[in-house]
């Protein structure tokens, strides 16, 4: 029987003998990997249709959004932009018509607000079906800073949908007048 032999029976009985009544260390630092909530179905309820305070402009869009209102920290944005603040709710617009994702947005919005979520992720796709500009990408970029409880957005890191995605900052102090 050669040492390498022995140490492949062995060697697993000794580790578990030599580890029996460690416990693991613990620590405030945050893992590395967290597993991503899963998103949860629109609300829809029945009433007049949602979206009509967005007004619709035919702007350039660049590659990756980045919108802050006047008074927000830096320190809050680059959280914002590095993914620092996890989303509490997700919308996914792919596929979907311009009056579709309108409707859609300003009742994710309202039900982002109500239930007082601070980050939000909408994902609008990177347009690779589109003729010029990805069009959904440019109306959330058009349509985010019409809302006064939008207080920034921005391009998701790449790790969660990157240009194909915004990371929105919403404000608390609006929730309460939905």
């Amino acid at each position: 029987m050669s040492s390498k032999d022995h140490n492949s029976d062995g060697g697993s009985k000794t580790f578990r003998e030599a580890m029996q009544g460690v416990e693991p260390l613990k620590h405030d630092k945050i893992s590395p990997w967290h597993q991503r909530k899963r998103p949860l179905p629109l609300e829809l309820p029945d009433q007049e249709q949602p979206g009509h305070e967005f007004a619709d402009t035919m702007a350039e869009t660049p590659d990756f959004l980045e919108f802050r209102r006047p008074g927000i920290q830096h320190r809050l944005y680059s959280d914002l932009q590095r993914g620092l603040l996890s989303p509490e709710a997700t919308l996914d617009l792919h596929g979907m018509r311009t009056n579709d994702a309108r409707q859609a947005l300003s009742r994710f919005l309202d039900q982002s607000l109500r239930a007082r979520h601070r980050c939000v992720r909408i994902i609008h796709g990177k347009g690779r079906g589109s003729h010029q500009q990805p069009v959904l990408k440019q109306r959330i970029n058009q349509w985010l800073p019409q809302r006064k409880e939008v207080l920034a957005f921005c391009s998701a890191p790449g790790w969660d949908g990157g240009s194909g995605a915004a990371y929105v900052l919403l404000s608390r102090k609006w929730g309460e007048t939905l």
